[in-house]
């Protein structure tokens, strides 16, 4: 089974190829520039490996939640491949794909989410496949949901930006955590050929983003409000 894969939730941009198992990924620092390098670094997997998209099994797709048009240009990207190669797609939260990458069975996933709030999930690694234990979810640090035993390991941005309060507020929990840590094509190339592989491909209509938030800036009432109290 070829599985290709694109993640660009995040500053970074990165497609893998994922063939029995077997993972090739490009992956840059890009900020803002994913519309413009992502279709050239496919091209370039694909032609490194001696493919064409035809060839593909399937797309997978890092749907979110991350950077608003990130995660738009993802799925516009899956969809508009797929449909023109007549390809399932398969979604994967980039909060598992946090947890997939990080090398750990417990896994506390926290991206930076902007306004003082996180993207928030929990993951456990059982038999060998994950298994949520925090839905994925919008909160503020310190309104994260409370988690039963130790072991746990902190991976996200969201721990590089409110690292002391998510230190605080899982206090004697955390076994360690990597604050740069992000999601990666490689991870969501992994999940999303699990995926296929129970027969959980979509049609291309389906690749739509998974948004925890609305509202994407503060009012300058509600930014200057802080500073007033």
């Amino acid at each position: 089974m070829r599985i290709l894969a694109l993640e660009t939730s995040t500053e970074y941009c990165s497609v893998a190829l994922w063939q029995d198992g077997a993972i090739v990924e490009r992956c840059e620092l890009v900020g803002q520039k994913h519309s413009g390098l992502l279709i050239a670094m496919l091209d370039g997997v694909l032609r490194d490996a001696g493919y064409k998209i035809q060839n593909m099994d399937g797309i997978a797709f890092g749907m979110g939640p991350g950077s608003f048009t990130g995660v738009r240009i993802a799925c516009g990207a899956a969809q508009g491949l797929a449909f023109g190669a007549g390809l399932p797609v398969a979604g994967v939260c980039t909060l598992q794909a946090l947890a997939e990458a990080s090398g750990k069975e417990k896994v506390i996933a926290a991206l930076d989410a902007r306004m003082g709030e996180i993207y928030h999930a929990a993951y456990e690694k059982r038999d060998d496949a994950w298994v949520t234990v925090s839905e994925p979810r919008l909160c503020k640090p310190t309104d994260a949901p409370q988690l039963q035993g130790n072991d746990w390991f902190g991976a996200g941005s969201g721990f590089a930006v409110y690292g002391d309060a998510l230190s605080g507020h899982y206090a004697g929990q955390l076994q360690g955590l990597n604050g740069v840590a992000v999601p990666h094509a490689a991870a969501i190339a992994a999940l999303g050929a699990a995926q296929f592989a129970r027969g959980l491909g979509n049609d291309a209509a389906e690749a739509l983003p998974l948004y925890l938030r609305d509202k994407v800036a503060l009012k300058t009432v509600e930014r200057e409000a802080p500073r007033s109290s």
